[in-house]
């Protein structure tokens, strides 16, 4: 029998079905969908533009951009209508920082929540032999988690500046030719932005699993244990203190009734003298 199925008989895999392990495999998979959708984006739009002399017209103009959104390097050419003279545009914005931001966030937090599911299953008992690495991965946690929020807020206005700098009717304003009425200037075909949306949803998404898997690795650490170990303290002083209570109260019963009865015996004892007396008097008779 191979080594993964000696892994699988033995039950190592049954750890992905708590939530901390199970959470973490959640952001591995988000992680993966937030990157591939953001960083393997690439669109493109498409213009026309109709001269009064028609052989200076282009139908076709076509505008690809892609990851990470350099908008400014995006060079097109666009016919005049004066001649065949061309005017050389380049689109406006660039939201390379927020994108590239928003990209390395989410490779680190696929790479590290690789490494922390492989030792949640096959390193189990030396993660939890000591705080060290439930401590180490509750700070990482944290710190992703504020990443995730930051990096995925800053990708969403990057991407509202993208969706401005590349939609046709802002383009088709940069060209000279359309300024003039007699050109007729057209949008034939606008970026798709389907994929973007869906990588700031991910985003989001994957802050939400790293800021939920906050407690579930805090209660692997030291600093939930003494918490709990705080508070049963005063709960078992609580109880032995109650305890000593009765314990009082069960020997003060027990010496009353001891009084009471040595109270009764000297009457017992003078009840049983009684006969004494009249045989005393018989005999002085």
């Amino acid at each position: 029998m191979d080594p993964v199925s000696q892994l699988a008989s033995a039950g190592t895999f049954r750890v992905l079905k708590e939530p901390l392990a199970f959470l973490r495999a959640l952001e591995l998979l988000f992680a993966i969908f937030a990157f591939a959708t953001c960083g393997g984006y690439s669109g493109g739009l498409r213009l026309s533009v109709d001269c009064v002399n028609k052989t200076e017209s282009n139908l076709s103009i076509d505008i690809v951009f892609a990851y990470p959104f350099r908008l400014h390097q995006v060079t097109f050419e666009v016919p005049t209508c004066e001649g065949k003279e061309r005017q050389k545009l380049a689109l406006i914005g660039d939201s390379s920082s927020s994108a590239e931001f928003f990209v390395t966030v989410a490779v680190f937090a696929f790479l590290y929540s690789l490494a922390a599911t492989v030792v949640y299953i096959f390193f189990q008992n030396k993660y939890r032999e000591n705080n060290r690495g439930p401590l180490i991965d509750f700070i990482v946690t944290v710190v992703f988690s504020f990443l995730w929020l930051v990096g995925s807020s800053a990708w969403a206005k990057g991407l509202s500046d993208v969706k401005v700098a590349t939609d046709p009717k802002e383009v088709l304003l940069l060209m000279s030719a359309c300024k003039q009425p007699s050109n007729k200037c057209m949008a034939i075909h606008s970026p798709v932005m389907s994929s973007l949306n869906t990588s700031v949803v991910f985003g989001f998404l994957n802050f939400i699993l790293w800021a939920g898997n906050i407690w579930f690795v805090f209660k692997e650490t030291g600093w939930h244990s003494s918490g709990q170990r705080y508070l049963s303290d005063p709960m078992e002083k609580h109880s032995s203190s109650y305890n000593q209570g009765g314990y009082n109260q069960d020997s003060y019963g027990s010496s009353s009734g001891y009084s009471q009865q040595a109270s009764l015996g000297p009457s017992s004892d003078e009840f049983g003298q009684q006969p004494t007396g009249p045989t005393s008097f018989t005999n002085q008779i």
